[in-house]
């Protein structure tokens, strides 16, 4: 999964952008070292991490610098020098959730020229066509752009609870003003086909402000595909 969307002609990550994560079991997740570059990280890359260590710092009063690096080598469970990605916080709450084991965090082309416009928020309020809604869900989480690490930890956590409390499902992407895409699921293919489908919406939404503006499905055709019995069966085998 990390090697195909960092691949180079996505335009997804360049250099050491972006971070991948997999849980192992209940506490535990493979998450990239900081300065690993996606495009070729190995398994040697990946820094296996106790997700409550981790997630004290959602708590913590000192967020500094140092007491953050502090804490997430602590969390590591083989102590080899390496650090786990300064998003790690942002990673361990959301693989705590029961039904997301996958997370890829990318900084695709099209995705962030509608994360940094002025407009971007209310650019993606409405759904396009079915294979977005199928693939990336009924809706993103927006999240305002907040400072990397706990503070955007932070931010994401209470974005992602009102989602759920609002919606009663769980959402598959998250999008940070300024910033990037977070793609969450079960499967590592849910989670691909989330980035890449994101990535193809980007572009038809940009597009269409060459011929007047998006054309939004109704909320209610939103949510009828959402729920189409042929479109789950499609999920299976799009997502396993």
């Amino acid at each position: 999964m990390s090697h195909r969307l960092a691949s180079e002609h996505k335009d997804f990550v360049i250099l050491g952008e972006g971070n991948t994560s997999a849980k192992i079991d209940g506490n535990r997740f493979f998450v990239k070292a900081s300065g690993m570059q996606l495009p070729t990280i190995g398994p040697d890359g990946f820094c296996e991490v106790d997700a409550d260590c981790v997630m004290s710092l959602l708590t913590a009063d000192d967020i500094s610098e140092d007491n953050v690096k502090k804490v997430l080598y602590e969390s590591c469970v083989l102590k080899n020098g390496l650090r786990p990605s300064v998003e790690t916080v942002l990673h361990a709450l959301l693989l705590k959730i029961e039904g997301i084991n996958f997370i890829a965090h990318t900084h695709p082309v099209y995705v962030n020229m509608i994360t940094c416009a002025k407009n971007g928020k209310d650019a993606v309020q409405g759904r396009l066509f079915p294979d977005e809604i199928v693939c990336c869900g009924i809706a993103p989480v927006w999240i305002d752009f907040t400072d990397p690490g706990v503070p955007l930890a932070r931010a994401v956590k209470a974005g992602v609870e009102g989602f759920i409390e609002e919606q009663g499902m769980l959402p598959k992407c998250v999008l940070i003003q300024n910033h990037g895409l977070f793609a969450m699921g079960r499967t590592a293919a849910e989670v691909e086909s989330a980035s890449l489908m994101w990535d193809k919406t980007a572009r038809i939404l940009l597009g269409t402000y060459l011929l007047g503006g998006p054309n939004y499905l109704s909320p209610e055709m939103s949510e009828h595909i959402l729920n189409r019995p042929d479109e789950k069966y499609r999920e299976k085998l799009l997502f396993g």
